[in-house]
């Protein structure tokens, strides 16, 4: 009799888990079929929360939507998506094997989704916000641009690494101690290694130099200079061949981190030319005026030769107006670098745009900015 009661109520409970788990998967299926609606909704969401801000905080909400969450609708409807499903996921909690096999496909695509979203907002605000701040810091703008977007990029993926960390319930403080114990024992043990594999990871990270290309660089404070071709860099040491002897030098990777090196195959000089068809002849003052905008708008950029900027004056193709075409000179040592004063050249002729037009001196572009290749000498 008592196996009997027991036997019906070890059903019972079997019958209340299969019944429980049935509607909690029922529940997650409808939220899943409702979630990209959810998700479209999400970005008229963040616009709601804006307007409602405006009510404490001195800001446009208008400007904010149009300028960083309009274009960027698609992101964040993939990302709203997600982080509905995510939450809709605590149903399942209570089933363990279930709720890991299905976190990690929904909080991988909420981490992609969110370094997606993340990244083309933080180019934006490179774009529009950060230029201006590093050139009020620094006076001018230059490569620190982009070593303030490296650090954003990479904040956006160590956050999408925890958000993915815990949805998946890593202890990550049991995690952050193990990884710090260990990580201060190797330490301890192998200084002079870490630190010629720290040089290495220096010198790949940001790449003063690269294989066959000459770099000049200084060894010894009482002898004359080293110039030579980078014949390989390898986990421990850079080896280069000196120019005229022949020979082969093996320098620590930790040694090369820390000098001052001068990388001559990377001297690169672009010429870029911007055509400006005015829509009147414009009178002498008027084209010594706007030499001085252009003058003054290239001021504020750094990369630009100045001493060779020059700016040439023509009839337009139909002989009505005047052509004014200006011929920057872009130095750079890197891709990274030409990219950036290409943006900057961008703002640039914004700049020149807006002042030309406060004195009625209106003008169309015929062409895109050309940009030809001026390789430096060695």
């Amino acid at each position: 009799m008592l196996e009997s009661l027991g036997q019906i109520q070890v059903e019972q409970e079997i019958l209340q888990y299969v019944l429980e788990l049935a509607a909690r998967l029922g529940l997650f299926s409808l939220a899943a079929v409702g979630a990209p609606f959810i998700g479209r909704w999400f970005p008229q969401l963040l616009r709601r929360a804006l307007q409602l801000m405006e009510y404490y905080i001195e800001i446009d909400a208008k400007e904010i939507y149009t300028q960083f969450i309009r274009p960027f609708k698609n992101s964040l409807t993939l990302t709203g998506t997600f982080f509905f499903l995510a939450l809709c996921l605590n149903l399942l909690i209570k089933y363990e094997d279930l709720y890991a096999f299905l976190s990690f496909f929904i909080y991988l695509a909420l981490s992609v989704g969110i370094v997606w979203f993340a990244s083309t907002v933080a180019r934006q605000i490179i774009r529009r916000l950060l230029i201006g701040l590093v050139r009020r810091w620094f006076g001018a703008v230059n490569e620190v641009v982009l070593i303030f977007e490296t650090l954003i990029y990479a904040l956006i993926v160590l956050s999408a690494v925890i958000i993915f960390a815990v949805g998946l319930r890593v202890n990550l403080i049991a995690l952050g101690a193990s990884l710090g114990i260990i990580g201060g024992a190797i330490a301890f043990a192998a200084q002079q290694t870490l630190g010629r594999l720290f040089g290495t990871l220096e010198l790949y990270l940001d790449r003063p130099y690269a294989p066959g290309e000459y770099i000049r660089a200084t060894f010894n404070p009482f002898a004359e200079e080293t110039y030579g071709r980078v014949e390989s860099i390898g986990l421990r040491s850079t080896k280069i061949r000196i120019v005229a002897r022949n020979t082969m030098m093996i320098a620590p990777n930790s040694m090369m981190a820390g000098m001052q090196i001068e990388n001559i195959s990377r001297g690169k000089k672009i010429m870029a030319m911007l055509c400006m068809d005015f829509t009147k002849p414009l009178k002498a003052g008027e084209e010594a005026l706007v030499g001085q905008i252009v003058e003054e708008a290239s001021l504020v950029f750094w990369g630009f030769d100045k001493a060779s900027t020059r700016i040439q004056f023509c009839p337009t193709e139909n002989s009505v107006g005047t052509r004014a075409r200006v011929i920057f000179f872009i130095t750079s040592s890197s891709e990274n670098s030409l990219g950036l004063r290409k943006r900057l050249l961008e703002l640039a002729n914004d700049a020149i745009s807006s002042k030309l037009a406060a004195y009625n001196l209106r003008f169309i572009v015929p062409e895109p900015s050309v940009y030809i290749d001026s390789p430096m000498s060695i």
